[in-house]
């Protein structure tokens, strides 16, 4: 399999052997930061991925960690690679945090989605319609490059020799509300029925008679990667952006959670079952109230 370039996962490796090789010489933040005349934090961001590093700072570093000259000519040359732009950088400026730069990297994604289609399984339209009413102030150029970034994160399902493994469980009200429309969302779900054929995708829905349930606190994704070096991460979606967990309590946590949610949802059959039948036979036209015009 061919593994993906991403500079958001290169920083991150990067990083966390930064991090590694300061603990196992035994040197505080404190004492790298007065060497390299800089903040303590922008170590500390440099070593969670959150900050790009330049080569010449990762020499330094290695150096007042005694890192031999072979090993430190290795993480240059990756610090270099993390400094490149991905394919989403252009779009930068609608996007928040690095879920795009992560996802780029994955070999396989565990997702529970409560209100939404997630993006990779989107339409452009419902992509369009959701995006305006969840961002009703941003410009037409914000709303449309959001779109497109939407549309190329796609690929990564569709690619022939390494098309990322995609498990998700939709609660049912994604598949219920009419986003866009009528038109727009039966093609949304005739285009989610597809998906759920494609042998790199499972696709289960949670229905509302499954009552209280493991994921109620809200919509996550379990990203796990194909390099050994690079641990796997949580991303808890919110307003802002949304949070990353990476330790391991917290990581087992959520990977109990979506087990439970996904025992709890109909099976991948039945679950393309309901989408077609919904495609046909919407609950919002079986719903007519404040429905009228659609």
């Amino acid at each position: 399999m061919t593994t993906r370039q991403s500079p958001t996962v290169r920083r991150r490796r990067l990083g966390a052997e930064l991090r590694k090789r300061r603990e196992h010489a035994g040197i505080t933040l404190e004492f790298v930061a007065e060497r390299m005349e800089c903040s303590q934090s922008k170590i500390s961001r440099i070593e969670t991925g959150h900050s790009s590093v330049t080569s010449r700072d990762v020499r330094d570093m290695l150096t007042i960690y005694g890192t031999p000259t072979d090993e430190v000519d290795v993480l240059v040359e990756i610090a270099k690679e993390a400094r490149q732009k991905g394919w989403w950088h252009p779009y930068s400026s609608v996007l928040v945090g690095a879920y795009v730069g992560l996802e780029a990297a994955a070999s396989s994604i565990r997702a529970y989605e409560q209100q939404v289609v997630p993006g990779l399984l989107q339409s452009a339209e419902y992509a369009e319609a959701m995006i305006r009413g969840a961002w009703p102030d941003w410009d037409e150029e914000a709303i449309m490059n959001r779109v497109r970034v939407r549309m190329g994160r796609q690929s990564l399902l569709t690619r022939q020799d390494d098309a990322i493994r995609f498990q998700v469980v939709l609660d049912e009200s994604v598949v219920s509300r009419p986003v866009g429309g009528d038109r727009v969302m039966r093609d949304q779900l005739r285009l989610l029925a597809e998906a759920a054929s494609w042998p790199n995708v499972t696709l289960q829905v949670l229905p509302f008679e499954a009552g209280p349930h493991a994921g109620m606190d809200g919509t996550f994704a379990i990203l796990e990667f194909p390099e050994p070096g690079d641990s796997d991460v949580v991303y808890a979606e919110n307003a802002t952006g949304g949070l990353f967990l990476e330790k391991n309590d917290e990581l087992g946590k959520y990977t109990k959670i979506f087990e439970n949610i996904r025992k709890a949802a109909l099976s991948p059959e039945e679950s393309a079952e309901l989408i077609a039948q919904l495609a046909e036979e919407p609950l919002w036209k079986s719903r007519p109230r404040g429905f009228e015009s659609i």
